[in-house]
């Protein structure tokens, strides 16, 4: 049997370019047809870990952290769009939308790792927030998820309300920091290496082919 390769993916739910990285490095996986090859991990990343449970426009939000126009906003709406398309995703800028706390999420994605579901949960919340604009901050958005995902709501609360789970999110992204991951998204192959940004399907597929090629090498001379 091979080594698979690890992948830590550092993201968050409200990241775009989490999602466009994501189903890019997915298509690149399926083209070498190295599925059963390939574990991943999701790691907590909050874009905004100070924001208050109601959120902020997300105009109003763009203006102040990125010094961006609504005019420069729209044009990375259609762009994102067109983007969007590209990997077979709905992106749905509706008016209002919000920008919110992902705190809550990031914990039930730690939850649902437990049982292999982590990356079904994880493209159902960014589906909900990008594609269908629902607060991914709101717990009965959050543990709807949850059910659909066939897990038990009442554990999920469960880890919502524990001090434990929360201190242990806090901890795991302090980790990551501390490697000098400032944003995202960062994929981390092997623990050893890692990409920044949501890179081209053939740069995922060369890094890909790279390490397996390594592993191969690396199983060989241990023979």
């Amino acid at each position: 049997m091979s080594t698979k390769i690890k992948l830590d993916i550092i993201s968050d739910v409200v990241c775009p370019w989490c999602l466009i990285g994501y189903k890019r490095l997915e298509q690149a996986i399926s083209e070498l047809g190295i599925q059963d090859q390939i574990e991943i991990s999701w790691q907590a990343f909050e874009l905004n870990p100070n924001m208050p449970m109601e959120g902020e426009d997300i105009l109003d939000h763009v203006k102040r952290k990125y010094g961006s126009s609504p005019e420069q906003w729209r044009n990375s709406q259609t762009n994102m769009i067109k983007l969007g398309k590209e990997i077979d995703f709905t992106f749905e800028f509706a008016e209002g939308k919000r920008i919110v706390n992902t705190r809550d999420a990031h914990i039930l994605l730690a939850y649902a790792k437990e049982s292999g579901k982590q990356t079904e949960l994880k493209m159902r919340l960014f589906e909900a927030y990008f594609s269908k604009s629902k607060n991914v901050s709101n717990r009965e958005v959050l543990l709807e998820e949850i059910k659909n995902i066939g897990l038990d709501t009442n554990v999920a609360n469960e880890r919502l309300e524990n001090n434990d789970s929360r201190k242990q999110l806090i901890d795991e992204e302090d980790f990551w920091r501390k490697k000098g991951i400032s944003s995202v998204p960062t994929i981390v192959f092997n623990r050893s290496s890692s990409l920044t940004g949501a890179q081209s399907v053939s740069v995922y597929k060369q890094v890909l082919a790279d390490l397996l090629n390594h592993n191969h090498l690396s199983k060989i001379q241990q023979n």
